[in-house]
């Protein structure tokens, strides 16, 4: 039996193998490998599991290679320079993309599930791949993927990662992080920037990029902004739309944007591309967004895009910040034909402003050939387009319903206008087209559809030939609006001048009046009216009215130079709604030689008509000896004059018309009505009389007797 003093002895030894137990620390595995006195020696290194390399300041050219299995974390301040490709592979445990090759027999590759980055570059370091050569790439490539080989390991940039390699095509796989990604100018090599990448940072592409391809599509969702100083390429896989959101900058000349697209494939472009004055790489911006429209020294703000057969859509109708600010001496756009004619979509909600023209040429030299293309302004809410240069693609351009597109800023040095060369150019407007050129002359042709056409520009707009078939309204506001060549306004459901000075230039053919002609300005030329004309208008050639035609009158007459010949109905129901008439109407105002032949419908020389509680005498013979004239007339109006309504429906044929309600003759009824009530107010009282004298002598009868 042991004693106390054991037992006593046993319990303390078992607490404090307890004690020591709970103190002691807990055991934790072993942390990454740091590797960097390896490759300060240039030693090949062998991953295994996670491996750190910190960089000192300077730059560190290193010639060994990385293998094995794990990642790579380069940090530190300094720059690690590769020169030669390195191939290592995730564990599997952490390998779970998945790559599928799709399309049938037109293939392209799609990832899900990105592995987490087998690269990481931390913040304030810098990893270059390449020193001028065409190796010093981390990659591994196992998968059968068609025309680019896709790179298994992906990376994180929150520092720089840059790429100088030449005269080699290269995938880095899927990207993440939020530092700087930089290409240097003229190294020609190409960068395959396939899939979607949650990369929020700055990209500095240098020389050529492919943000996609037939066989892979790109995405860049959250990527701040892209610093263009060569050639980014955007393509599409078949049938699949690709939609660019970041706003691209230029700080030398000689960047582009080269955009492609597949059958049924589209691309939309959604950011700006500007020029940069500030803010470096990691930064790029512009101090004042009219540097866009105004030529830098050497034109190292002159920028473009090529859109080479493809359905390119500027906008997604969230902004009106247009894609391509600047003039013909700051941008360029080429529209070319490759498997087909290209296509350009404007969807914005608000006003842009296109300042250069769009053209067919090869890069710079935009005007040496026309554009293979057409343009479409797509109906989004808002959506106003100002043209303010003359386009030279030879395409059709369409304006959707609620759309806007306006030739010339309505400024000296912003005059716009279309292409009209070819069976292909053509305007189908749905929409508004309004032309607002102040010095540069503009000529139309073949514009149909449904929307309306407005002249308000100092410079002449000619319309030609028999396809203009619009069938809105026409207004001219400002300046001339021309007909040449056979183009009418036969299908226009209304022409109006709105000011004194809008002029409409008819030409020798005349104009023929289907629905209506109103305003206050003048045509120029001869007016046959077979609808409805609204005086206060100046024509200076002849005015001839069609038992159709309608003449409405207004506070002012239809001034005519040339011979009138009338037939039809006078309305001049509106007259009354712009000031009551005075001693004398002047209905048309004929400054021409000879007198007036024909007259309105029912109106013969010196009838009578009715405006408000007037009467009044029409004269074809009046003013000068030539006008068309009402004159008060002092007498009554005789029992035979009607309203308007009835003076068109009476089959008898009556020679007035009245704006009244009914017809009247002299006092009218009333004062019948008031003769009764008198003789009836007289005779009530009389017939009172009578009783109470009979009352009275029936008294004085039984007193006496």
């Amino acid at each position: 039996m042991r004693s106390h003093i054991h037992k006593t002895a046993a319990a303390a030894g078992a607490l404090a193998v307890t004690a020591l137990m709970l103190g002691a620390p807990t055991a934790t595995a072993a942390g990454p490998r740091d590797a960097t006195a390896d490759v300060l020696a240039g030693r090949d290194v062998r991953l295994d599991g996670d491996t750190v390399v910190t960089v000192p300041p300077g730059k560190t050219t290193y010639d060994g290679t990385f293998s094995g299995t794990g990642t790579l974390t380069v940090r530190g301040t300094g720059t690690l320079i590769l020169t030669r490709d390195s191939d290592f592979t995730l564990p599997k445990s952490r390998q779970r993309q998945v790559v599928k090759v799709l399309g049938g027999n037109h293939p392209y590759v799609t990832v899900t599930n990105p592995d987490p980055p087998a690269v990481t570059v931390a913040k304030g370091a810098t990893l270059q791949y390449g020193n001028g050569g065409g190796t010093g790439v981390i990659r591994h490539f196992p998968y059968d993927t068609p025309a680019f080989r896709l790179n298994q390991d992906n990376i994180r940039v929150d520092g720089t990662l840059r790429l100088v390699l030449k005269d080699v095509q290269y995938n880095l796989g899927t990207i993440s992080g939020s530092g700087l990604i930089s290409q240097p100018r003229f190294l020609w090599a190409t960068w395959d920037l396939s899939g979607t990448h949650p990369f929020t940072g700055v990209i500095d592409n240098g020389t050529q990029l492919n943000a996609g391809a037939p066989e892979y599509a790109t995405s860049l969702p959250g990527v701040r902004k892209i610093l263009n100083q060569g050639t980014w390429t955007v393509d599409t896989p078949l049938g699949q739309t690709v939609t660019q959101g970041m706003d691209f900058y230029q700080r030398e000349y000689g960047s582009d944007i080269n955009v492609q697209s597949r059958p049924g494939s589209k691309v939309i472009l959604t950011g700006q591309y500007s020029w940069s004055d500030r803010g470096g790489d990691t930064d790029p911006s512009l101090s004042d967004p009219a540097l866009n429209w105004t030529p830098a020294r050497k034109n190292v703000n002159k920028r473009g895009t090529n859109i080479k057969g493809a359905n390119v859509q500027w906008g997604d109708g969230t902004t009106n910040k247009i894609f391509m600010p600047g003039t013909a001496e700051t941008v360029y756009i080429n529209l070319l034909a490759a498997r087909s004619r290209s296509l350009l979509t404007f969807d914005y909600n608000g006003p842009v402003t296109l300042g250069a023209p769009i053209g067919g040429g090869v890069f710079h030299d935009t005007l040496s050939a026309p554009g293979a293309g057409d343009i479409v302004i797509k109906g989004t809410k808002g959506n106003d387009v100002t043209f303010a240069a003359v386009q030279y693609y030879n395409g059709s351009t369409t304006i959707q319903k609620n759309a806007v597109l306006r030739l010339g800023s309505g400024k000296r040095g912003g005059d716009g206008g279309l292409y009209t060369k070819g069976d292909l150019c053509r305007v189908v407007n749905d929409g508004r087209l309004v032309v607002r050129n102040v010095t540069k002359p503009v000529s139309l042709s073949r514009i149909g559809g449904r929307g309306s056409f407005t002249q308000s520009g100092a410079a002449t707009t000619t319309l030609t030939g028999s396809g203009v078939t619009y069938s809105g309204l026409t207004t001219v506001t400002k300046g001339t609006l021309a007909l040449r060549s056979g183009a009418t306004l036969a299908r226009s459901k209304g022409i109006r001048l709105t000011t004194a000075g809008a002029r409409l230039d008819v030409g020798t053919a005349g104009l023929t009046v289907n629905r209506s002609l109103s305003g206050k300005g003048t045509v120029r030329g001869s007016v046959t009216n077979a609808g409805a004309v609204v005086a206060g208008l100046r024509v200076t050639g002849g005015y001839t009215q069609t038992g159709r035609g309608r003449l409405v009158l207004r506070e002012r007459p239809l001034k005519v130079s040339g011979a009138v010949r009338l037939a039809g109905e006078l309305d001049f129901a509106a007259l009354g709604a712009v000031g009551g008439p005075g001693e004398k109407v002047t209905v048309i105002d004929h400054a021409g030689k000879g007198g007036v032949t024909g007259t309105f419908k029912g109106l013969r020389e010196g009838a009578k008509v009715k405006l408000a509680d007037n009467a009044y005498r029409i004269s074809y013979r009046g003013g000068d000896g030539n006008d068309v004239v009402l004159t008060a007339a002092k007498a009554t109006a005789s029992p035979k004059t009607r309203s308007a309504a009835d003076a068109r429906t009476d089959p008898r044929g009556p020679d007035t018309l009245n704006t009244g309600a009914s017809a009247d003759s002299g006092f009218g009824w009333w004062p019948y009505a008031l003769a009764v009530g008198l003789l009836c107010g007289l005779a009530v009282p009389m017939s009172r009389r009578r009783g109470r004298t009979k009352r009275r002598g029936g008294g004085r009868h039984a007193a006496t007797g």
